[in-house]
């Protein structure tokens, strides 16, 4: 009888693990963001084709060289200190 305890295997599937999502990522996608943006940028972004990677990377490389710039800005103030 479905949707009873007797209708499904007790203890569950011991393959479930085969039969789960996997991703070829480093880093699975578990986060959720959410941007407001204007009506024409969503158009623009809407007609690249997988438009949702397209801005994960261009966030990625943002964040890359803000890092980057983070990083030249701690090492200058760095070589000031051994300077002075």
């Amino acid at each position: 009888m479905p949707g009873t305890k007797a209708s499904g295997r007790p203890g569950g599937n011991p393959d479930i693990a085969k039969h789960g999502f996997k991703t070829k990522r480093s880093e699975p996608l578990r986060e959720n963001l959410q941007v407001r943006v204007t009506t024409s940028m969503m158009s623009q972004l809407k007609s690249i084709d997988n438009w949702h990677e397209f801005v994960r990377q261009t966030l990625a490389a943002a964040l890359t060289e803000r890092q980057k710039q983070l990083q030249s800005s701690a090492a200058s103030i760095s070589e000031k200190k051994q300077k002075d």
